[in-house]
């Protein structure tokens, strides 16, 4: 195995020292949790009759207090495809927990919208609001102080996020997270994406658009392309947060049940009374998170990380910024080529050797933590491939070299030589560009700018035909604190018409694109955002913008000191987006993670 990689090696040390007082701060709190706080022996009798009323056969050894009892906190309903599995998992998580000796309840139900469903309506406004309140969901469903160890139920994009923030808080507490997996594939990406190109150039109505749809998303299941919900899974592992290779199992395969039993039977043995106590706040520390940004850059995954992977840290009191994921960014290569970077999906790159074979490259070639502590054995584990065999389950070497090498290539011979996520700064602020679903000829971009302040006015000028040259569309206010910064995905598919047209065309915002972002060019999470005075909100139509990914610039050659601000655009109402006014008022920065929840807890 090589030495770790000197940029990699300074990334973390600046982190580990930016980090010092407010990791230890964090340390401090969960053994003082675990010492002194609210715990199931301190309860009162009638505490404690209240917490196993319920409990039926389990109620005698909850009682007596003899093991582990597992708060599950799932984010299961039957509307979302990638949670619709988890319907029955918490009857298989007592069945287990009993095998063990141990206990299982169901501490609490967190919300899980999708923002395939919400792409491009009024709802995705609350969509990154909706990580606060899972985050609170879960801190709710764990105060009751009845539970030694957690069982966390999600996949999707705000809810592997939240869980993890909220789970944090109860740091001095072993967890686990039990995926569930992505459905089989459906209609190919390549298909999918000219489906939508023909109907936002008005060539097929909507019933042929719907089928195309259909076909793409059509069982239970995460979406099998490689958007935030699939980056949350491979990221868990890169963190040893979720058992090897379980990531990418379908929901029917015979082995994820065998998966389930092995993540529970795991969780008990990290007990902090036993012989192997493993408390996820020590476990999410500085390599951790330096690994799970790592894992981003190999894989190409969502630019929606760029925000919750800071919120996700600082819950552990370790502070990261975009810098680290530019100089990441240099030293790691692109070693996958999953949609929206190729044409494959993650069944087939699962297929391929999966993250099995993506452990192996980066940790054997010095480009990744391989001494981080997990809810395993070593992370030397995590290179293995779960198998099923007499016993149920056993984990095998797993692939040395790619199954496909059109999905998977080494180190030595990767599919770009950086991780595409490139920081970009100028007199319009600093934001994120995702270069590696970019051609390379598209990475600078200078153009007259026409300004936006909502992106369904965007696609109405597209359709009027004023978008028809070189342009770079800039869609403001909307950021956190405006309006709740709503993914932007829904312009892509126009905006690739006009770079198809041979077009010069960019987007920039102060808004979230999705891990499905495509071939525009685009600076996103331009922070400061326009709202309370970022420098977008002094731009004017016409103005010359100037993107550049290779020398990381945005800019623009107006002078914007002698303006004033827009106009903020009144605040959202309807579908309960004024129930979030608070947390919209009081977010901080997307660099900083985009919560008023942490911000407001002074984390």
């Amino acid at each position: 195995m090589s030495p770790l990689n000197p940029v990699i090696a300074a990334v973390t040390a600046r982190i580990v020292e930016r980090s010092a007082v407010s990791r230890q701060r964090y340390l401090d709190f969960i053994t003082r949790e675990g010492e002194a706080g609210t715990a199931r022996p301190r309860l009162s009798c009638g505490n404690l009759a209240h917490g196993f009323a319920a409990a039926g056969d389990d109620k005698p050894a909850i009682r007596a207090e003899r093991a582990m009892n597992i708060g599950i906190v799932t984010a299961y309903n039957d509307m979302l495809s990638a949670h619709q599995p988890y319907g029955r998992y918490p009857e298989q998580i007592k069945l287990f927990a009993r095998e063990v000796g141990a206990t299982a309840q169901v501490a609490g139900g967190v919300p899980a919208m999708c923002d395939g469903v919400t792409q491009g309506q009024a709802g995705m406004d609350i969509s990154l609001g909706s990580r606060d309140a899972i985050a609170m969901g879960t801190a709710v469903a764990l105060s009751h102080a009845m539970f030694e160890g957690v069982a966390l139920l999600g996949i999707c994009d705000k809810i592997v996020p939240g869980l993890l923030i909220g789970a944090l808080r109860f740091g001095h507490l072993p967890a686990v997270f039990v995926p569930a997996g992505p459905m089989p594939s459906g209609l190919p990406n390549k298909e999918k994406v000219r489906v939508r190109q023909l109907y936002a150039e008005g060539k097929i109505g909507q019933a042929e658009l719907l089928d195309a749809e259909a076909a793409s998303y059509h069982s239970p299941g995460t979406c099998t392309f490689y958007g935030t919900a699939n980056s949350n899974q491979m990221m868990l592992e890169m963190m040893g947060l979720q058992l090897p290779g379980s990531s990418f199992v379908n929901p029917g395969d015979g082995l994820r049940p065998a998966l389930t039993r092995a993540a529970i039977h795991r969780l008990v043995a990290m007990d902090r009374h036993g012989d192997d106590p493993r408390p996820l706040g020590l476990l999410v520390d500085e390599r951790a998170i330096v690994n799970a940004i790592i894992g981003l850059l190999a894989t190409g995954g969502s630019t929606n990380h760029a925000i919750h992977l800071p919120a996700m840290a600082r819950a552990a009191g370790i502070i990261i910024d975009w810098e680290d994921f530019d100089r990441l960014s240099g030293v790691i290569p692109m070693i996958c080529n999953i949609y929206p970077s190729g044409a494959a999906d993650v069944n087939a790159f699962h297929a391929a050797g999966g993250m099995g074979f993506v452990i192996r490259e980066l940790v054997g070639n010095g480009l990744a933590h391989g001494d981080i502590a997990t809810i395993g054995a070593g992370f030397a584990d995590w290179q293995k491939v779960p198998v099923k065999d007499d016993a149920g389950l056993a984990w095998v070497d797993g692939p040395a070299a790619s199954g496909d090498a059109t999905i998977l290539a080494p180190v030595a011979t990767p599919f770009a030589p950086d991780g595409g996520m490139r920081l970009v700064a100028g007199n319009l602020g600093r934001a994120i560009f995702k270069t590696s679903a970019v051609d390379a000829k598209r990475w600078t971009i200078e153009a007259p700018a026409r300004i936006f302040a909502d992106q369904n006015d965007v696609l109405k000028a597209f359709k009027a035909g004023e978008l028809d040259r070189d342009v770079v569309v800039v869609v403001r206010f909307q950021g956190p604190r405006a309006n709740g910064m709503p993914e932007l995905h829904k312009l892509i598919p126009s905006l690739g018409v006009l770079q198809d047209r041979g077009h010069k065309v960019a987007l920039v915002t102060d808004g979230r694109m999705s891990g499905a972002s495509g071939k525009v060019p685009a600076a996103i999470h331009v922070s400061p955002e326009a709202m309370g005075g970022g420098a977008l909100a002094r731009l004017r139509d016409g103005d010359m913008v100037r993107l550049c990914a290779q020398t990381g610039v945005l800019s623009t050659t107006a002078d914007l000191a002698a303006r004033s601000d827009a106009p903020t655009p009144p605040q959202p109402e309807g579908t309960g987006r004024e129930l979030f006014a608070l947390l919209r008022a009081h977010s901080d920065d997307a660099e900083r993670g985009a919560s008023a929840m942490l911000a407001a807890a002074g984390l």
